[in-house]
This record gives C-alpha cells, sequence and structure tokens, in this order.
C-alpha cells in the first residue's frame, strides 16, 4: 500500500521504496533518537533522587566533583555518589544529542525538519548542563531547581516529536482531523502546561524544594497543591472527551489519546496518593517521571493531528 492510499487511522507506508530507504532514517539514528529520549527521562528520573535523597550538594562544585577532585571523594559518602551518578549521565545525553544533528545532517536535502528538531534538543542540553552548573553554585536555589526540572520535561517532548517525525515521511503536512477536535486538543495541551506550572511551584514551596528554605514569598504549599490539582483534573476530563470523541469518529490519534489517558490516571492516582501521605519520596519521584511522560504523550497527540498530504508523499 503506497502513502497514497494509507488510512487517514494509520501510519504511512515508510521505506517502501529504495530512494525512499536511502533518504530515510538509518538503523543508527533510530536507535540513537530512542536513546536520547530514554536518556533525557533517565535523568529526569536521577535528578530526582539527588532531590529527593538531599543529595543536591553532594558535588559541591561544578563542573568537578569537589576543588581538586573530578569524582566524589570518600568524605563525601552516599550523596556524593548519587550526585556524581546523575552528572554522568549527562556526557552520554550530550554525545548521544551530537550524533542525532550529525546523523540528521546528512538527511538535511529531505529532512529539514529532523535537523531543527535535533539542533534545538542538542541546545536545550547544552543549557540544562549550564542550568546545572547554576543550580550547584547558587546553593540549590529553589526557583532554578525547578525551572531545571521544567527544561528537561521540554527536552523530552521534543525528542518525543523527533521520533513521531522521524517515522513520517517529508512531506507537507494537512490537517487529519476535524478542526474542532484539533481545537480541543491545543486547549487540553494549554491546561497540561498550566497543571504542570503549578506542580513546579507547589514542590519549589515544599520539603522537596532543593533548598533549606521551605516557605518562600508567602506561597502556601497545601494551598498551591490544590491549585495544582484543579487544572491536572480539567486536563483529565478534556482528554476524556479527546478519547471519545477520537474512538467515535476512528480518528488518527485515537491510539495515543488512549495512551495519554492511561498514563494521566497514573499520574493523578500518584498525586493523590502523595499528597494523602505526607509527600513520600519515592511517590514524589514517581510523578516527576510520570509528569514528563504525560507531557511527552501529549506532543504526540497534538503531532498526530496532521499527517503527510498523500499527493506529496506517494
Amino acid at each position: 500500500m503506497s502513502a497514497a492510499t494509507t488510512p487517514a487511522g494509520s501510519a504511512p507506508a515508510i521505506g517502501t521504496s529504495r530512494e525512499s530507504r536511502a533518504a530515510g532514517p538509518s538503523r543508527l539514528l533510530r536507535v540513537a533518537a530512542w536513546a536520547s529520549f530514554v536518556l533525557n527521562v533517565t535523568i529526569i528520573a536521577t535528578g530526582g533522587t539527588v532531590r529527593l535523597t538531599g543529595s543536591g550538594l553532594g558535588c559541591t562544585d561544578w563542573p568537578v566533583c569537589t576543588p581538586g577532585s573530578l569524582m566524589p571523594t570518600p568524605e563525601m559518602g552516599i550523596h556524593g555518589i548519587i550526585e556524581f551518578a546523575n552528572r554522568t549521565i549527562s556526557g552520554p545525553l550530550l554525545i548521544v544529542g551530537l550524533l542525532v544533528l550529525l546523523l540528521s545532517w546528512r538527511l538535511r536535502a529531505r529532512r529539514r525538519d529532523l535537523l531543527a528538531v535535533s539542533a534545538v534538543v542538542l541546545g536545550l542540553v547544552v543549557l540544562q548542563a549550564l542550568v546545572g552548573a547554576f543550580v550547584v553554585w547558587l546553593q540549590l536555589n529553589a526557583n532554578l531547581v525547578g525551572f531545571h526540572y521544567t527544561v528537561s520535561l521540554v527536552i523530552v517532548c521534543v525528542t518525543a516529536g523527533y521520533l513521531v517525525r522521524m517515522y513520517e515521511p517529508p512531506a507537507p503536512r494537512e490537517r487529519a482531523v476535524p478542526r474542532g477536535f484539533a481545537i480541543l486538543a491545543h486547549v487540553t495541551t494549554l491546561f497540561m502546561a498550566v497543571t504542570v506550572f503549578f506542580g513546579v511551584l507547589t514542590t519549589g514551596a515544599g520539603p522537596h524544594s532543593g533548598d533549606a528554605n521551605i516557605v518562600r514569598e508567602g506561597f502556601d504549599a497545601t494551598l498551591l497543591s490544590h491549585i495544582h490539582s484543579w487544572p491536572g483534573y480539567i486536563t483529565l476530563a478534556l482528554v476524556l472527551s479527546l478519547v471519545g470523541w477520537a474512538a467515535a469518529r476512528r480518528l488518527r490519534p485515537l491510539r495515543w489519546s488512549i495512551a495519554l489517558l492511561a498514563t494521566l490516571i497514573v499520574q493523578i492516582g500518584v498525586g493523590v496518593y502523595q499528597a494523602r501521605s505526607g509527600l513520600p519520596p519515592l511517590a514524589v519521584g514517581v510523578h516527576m517521571v510520570l509528569a514528563s511522560l504525560t507531557a511527552a504523550a501529549m506532543t504526540v497527540v497534538v503531532l498526530r493531528l496532521k499527517r503527510p498530504a498523500p499527493e506529496a508523499a506517494a
């Protein structure tokens, strides 16, 4: 079946000719792109471990661990090991990001979209490393810690977007869903972003903020937790609407809308549990990782609102 006759609800055929295989993503690029996504999710998990175990200054300097030592010293104890392990992931993450950029450069004649997205990912990874340095130099300032997490979440979304585009042919894109469904999806994205924003504020005002000043600038963590939940429940209602609409019309984003709903339900369940259980560190860490995966799933749903134009992809 050619790309021109592929149904709207399924992915267009890729690599159906010798020319498309030659111009399409190589196996190495596919592996590197997936590694980039996984590593960026992993560093959220390890960064959360640093934050939730009080290991933020396990290494007291940057880029070295301690003045005069790249590696943690025995005096730093387990906190030094945890912080150093988190930093270690930055090296492979940067290398993989650079590899994806170089491999995308080879496809630039037909896949300028992949080159642009890979450049954004690499730039954000570098920015993330610099923010991490200032987090250490400014003694775990909670505002910077929250921004540090937000950048990581954005990178996860962008790498997820790269994966979506990588598996689609290089062609102009057209809307594959009703206009109302597209508007609903974008409104859902907005409420999810608001939920994440207040989640970052809530964590920054609570015991896992990163620094010792738990209550700052008049923010009340308990009140913020309720404000954080309101757009979260609205997001759930909107996602349920997306799934119902997509199922009724067999729309292109159906499968990923279901994946988004499943992830969001688990995320809300973990959030309710942690709020009622005194914010256990493990639950908070899982909540942080799930937030990035939920945002990534939302990114895929939005990108599935369009498909390659059949006449251009043929």
